[in-house]
């Protein structure tokens, strides 16, 4: 398992978050509102014949075919073209390849960090041609020009550009292997994979599949249709991504896996995202803003229709937490804190990160949402992932097919009946101006919505708290004057006769009048600290 996560380059390097989205990150684009196309058809290869089930087959023959390890463009300028290289080099927008007002496509320029190519495709009334290098595509405003490289070298990716006049782009699938959406408050944060491999699996070393092709297909001004080839030594697929925006953005996705070689742990629609700090561990922080983060829990509603809310941890090691289901209805990464003053920071805007929900789609069966914490010093990192684990891997020359919307949004994304996890503090347990215990910690849980504003802090609304090991002491819920918001409280100390404690504690809490829950269940994996 790595120091943090990331994604590898074709020699196997690990690279920093910054490292591996920084085409995603370069300056936006002056986009017109009426997209020139008539160059594209000089870009064009010959048609061929693309449909899914096509793509479907061409993956299960790879799979029968040993594994060959991305081929990387010809070394030289490339190496050069570090961060700021790659800031001078400019799509120039009017180059766009699609259809006019719909979904104008541009693609990435190979760079330092992503230095093997993909194949892109444009779907067409005729059928798929493949796109070719272009260097013309460019702009390039410093020492380095497109005489430099390969003529023939291809491309890291590939954006989908704002149609109606807005500079920048919306989505954007960069280094093979992640991608993601700025909607809808344009502004991107965490990412998702096609698919996770051995990620928490203990002597295994975590794989990470690449899309090498895709086939972009912009004919319906309503959904865009993207299909990828998926390859890595283990599992080949095929997948397609109907994608359509709204309120938020929407990818009915399908993928088809075949085994190359037995997969001990499947991660399916993998999430992963930052977490540095929050209110919650502000003590450890080394920062001066309040909080730094691109999501700030977990969300899941199971099988059993029980809804559950896991602030995210920066623990001090590595960290693997499963939450056993029977087909979940839904999981996902979100940003609930959207208040600028919660972050402080005006270049970067975290109160704008989306969030990302999983829908599952047909019968997920038995299984797991697995989430995994690994400890970070900076935002650099992307240090947060978490997907669904079917209750077994997969046997070589197996298949095995899912289906999920994945919605990227700023919105609740489960039904608003139950009140919401809104903040999670935490300090030294005990009572202010009596001696404080040596051991303890107090949890203040802050939760909105639902039927909370019904009720008075004189109702009967009762703290339902357990933790199967340790002790809860003085639970308590108010409403805080002056909101709707209700507030639980409670200490929370470790198993006796363990000083230093091994295990973190599994808490749980919701609230609730005469039996029934008015909130979602906070559950959270508690460390003690000491103030």
């Amino acid at each position: 398992m790595p120091t943090f996560l990331s994604a590898p380059d074709s020699a196997g390097r690990r690279l920093s978050r910054r490292h591996f989205c920084l085409g995603l990150l370069t300056a936006a684009l002056a986009t017109p509102a009426s997209l020139a196309v008539a160059r594209a058809a000089e870009r064009l290869g010959a048609a061929v014949p693309h449909d899914f089930e096509r793509l479907s087959r061409q993956a299960r023959a790879l799979a029968a075919q040993p594994w060959s390890p991305p081929q990387q463009a010809t070394a030289g300028a490339l190496d050069r073209l570090d961060y700021d290289a790659y800031q001078r080099i400019r799509f120039r927008s009017e180059r766009a390849v699609g259809r006019e007002g719909a979904w104008p496509i541009a693609p990435f320029h190979l760079h330092r960090f992503a230095a093997a190519p993909v194949g892109l495709n444009l779907v067409t009334e005729a059928g798929a041609r493949p796109l070719a290098y272009d260097p013309e595509l460019f702009a390039y405003t410093g020492e380095l020009q497109a005489a430099d490289f390969p003529a023939d070298m291809g491309y890291a990716g590939f954006r989908v550009l704002h149609a109606d006049g807005r500079a920048g782009d919306w989505l954007a699938f960069m280094g093979a292997s992640y991608f993601r959406s700025a909607d809808p408050l344009n502004q991107y944060g965490l990412s998702a994979r096609g698919l996770a491999i051995d990620t928490a699996v203990p002597g295994r070393s975590e794989e990470f599949p690449r899309f090498t092709d895709f086939w972009i297909d912009p004919r319906d001004a309503q959904t865009l249709v993207i299909d990828a080839l998926l390859d890595s030594p283990s599992v080949t697929g095929a997948y397609r991504f109907a994608i359509s925006r709204s309120e938020s953005t929407a990818m009915e996705t399908t993928a088809r896996l075949f085994a190359r070689e037995q997969v001990m742990q499947l991660g399916v629609a993998p999430l992963t995202s930052m977490y540095w700090f929050s209110e919650s561990n502000r003590h450890a922080a080394t920062d001066w803003r309040p909080e730094v983060h691109d999501s700030d829990g977990l969300a899941l509603w199971t099988g059993r229709g029980e809804r559950l809310w896991r602030p995210l941890n920066n623990p001090p090691g590595v960290a693997t937490s499963s939450f056993l289901d029977d087909n979940p209805r839904g999981f996902g990464l979100l940003q609930r804190d959207r208040a600028f003053d919660n972050y402080q920071d005006d270049g970067v805007f975290y109160e704008r990160r989306p969030s990302a929900w999983v829908q599952p789609l047909g019968d997920w069966g038995k299984g797991a949402v697995t989430l995994v914490e690994i400890p970070t010093d900076d935002e650099i990192h992307d240090n947060i992932v978490a997907f669904w684990t079917p209750e077994s891997g997969m046997a070589a020359g197996a298949e095995r097919a899912w289906r999920y919307r994945l919605s990227w949004t700023a919105a609740p994304v489960v039904p608003a009946e139950l009140g919401r996890t809104v903040a999670t503090r935490l300090g030294r347990a005990g009572v202010p101006g009596q001696p404080r215990p040596a051991q303890g910690n107090k949890y203040a849980v802050d939760f909105r919505g639902g039927r909370l504003a019904e009720f008075e802090s004189s109702d009967p609304v009762d703290p339902m708290v357990s933790c199967p090991r340790g002790r809860i002491d003085n639970p308590y819920a108010l409403r805080v004057v002056g909101t709707d918001v209700w507030r639980l409280v409670f200490d929370v100390y470790p198993p006796e006769g363990e000083e230093e404690m091994g295990e973190p504690l599994e808490l749980r809490a919701f609230l609730a009048v005469g039996g029934t829950p008015l909130t979602e269940t906070w559950a959270m994996q508690h460390r003690p600290v000491t103030f």
